[in-house]
């Protein structure tokens, strides 16, 4: 069973910078896609970005131009490289990682999250 690991999430200010990290426990080969999630208090769970084994990327308008997302199969590590940060970046950062089995049918692994929050 794979595991996912997050990492770097902490108390930032408007305006900062921060790199997220997520370790996998086994091969990242196989994970056809990628991604990093958030949640924020009292909303639902939304992509922030993803990216494919191949590179293609895709991320959610609210941070296209402040946020890059990447992976490194080598290192077994996604990261997501978060620039500018605003207030309503804050949440809990989940990472994710989907591996098909057959047509229909595919395994969905998470990590346990980390936190990103603005200080006063």
């Amino acid at each position: 069973q794979v595991q996912l690991v997050e990492s770097g999430g902490s108390l930032v200010q408007p305006g900062g910078s921060l790199r997220l990290s997520c370790t996998s426990s086994g091969s990242m080969v196989n994970f056809y896609i990628m991604g990093w999630y958030r949640q924020a208090p009292g909303k639902q769970r939304e992509l922030v970005a993803s990216v494919t084994n191949d590179e293609s990327t895709v991320y959610a308008d609210s941070v296209k131009g402040r946020f890059t997302i990447s992976r490194d199969n080598t290192k077994k590590t996604l990261y997501l490289y978060m620039n500018n940060l605003k207030f309503e970046d804050t949440a809990v950062y989940y990472c994710n990682a989907k591996r098909r089995i057959r047509e229909g049918i595919e395994l969905d692994y998470w990590g346990q999250g980390t936190q990103v929050t603005f200080s006063s």
